[in-house]
């Protein structure tokens, strides 16, 4: 049976690992820097458009949403990370949080998929090139979608995408998605590799 997406939920907001879902359900999860529109895409992905609370303080909530799709997938909301203004105990929350996701996480093995958000004008910051380290020596598979692509012009897509395509950190066969979630460009794109990594039919 195909993913209906009219049947999504948000299971649970997790301030700690024991709260993670036990479900023997597929986990795709999103990552990226606080303010990277990481609420907004999950919001566009599932056609809706407050399901993912976007925030209008970044980095202040810190916990990790989980929505469930259809009784099938959950979709991974990680907190977002390198807010500036965040007190370091909640860098320090951030940090246990999110590393308990990947040594705690009771369904670790069903995680086929981690969706690198990087902000398309700034490209890979140092926070996001440390996260992609980390992806890389735990061998976690990861896509990048290159995120708010509508506020460039052609020129800067083309150097945007040039700049990723030759980050050091990202391996050339890595699969680099520019995504609107304004206009929901990439939308289709970014859902039949979700649909690859997971096994799950559209």
């Amino acid at each position: 049976m195909p993913l209906n997406l009219n049947r999504v939920s948000l299971r649970i907001s997790a301030g700690l690992p024991r709260q993670f879902p036990t479900d023997p359900m597929v986990q795709i999860a999103f990552s990226g820097r606080s303010n990277v529109g990481k609420s907004s895409l999950i919001n566009s992905l599932l056609g809706r458009k407050s399901l993912a609370r976007v925030s209008s303080e970044p980095g202040k909530t810190i916990t990790i949403n989980f929505y469930d799709v259809d009784k099938k997938l959950f979709l991974v909301d990680l907190p977002g990370y390198g807010f500036a203004k965040r007190r370091p105990e909640d860098k320090a929350q951030w940090s246990a949080l999110t590393d308990g996701y990947f040594t705690k996480n009771p369904n670790l093995d069903l995680l086929r998929l981690v969706v690198q958000l990087i902000d398309s004008r700034v490209g890979p910051t140092a926070d996001d090139e440390m996260m992609l380290q980390f992806l890389r020596q735990s061998q976690i598979p990861f896509v990048i979608v290159a995120t708010k692509s509508d506020k460039l012009n052609a020129t800067e897509r083309r150097r945007s995408e040039e700049l990723l395509r030759n980050h050091p950190e990202i391996p050339t066969d890595t699969p680099i998605l520019f995504y609107s979630s304004m206009k929901n460009t990439g939308r289709d794109e970014l859902w039949k590799l979700l649909s690859e990594a997971s096994g799950i039919k559209l």
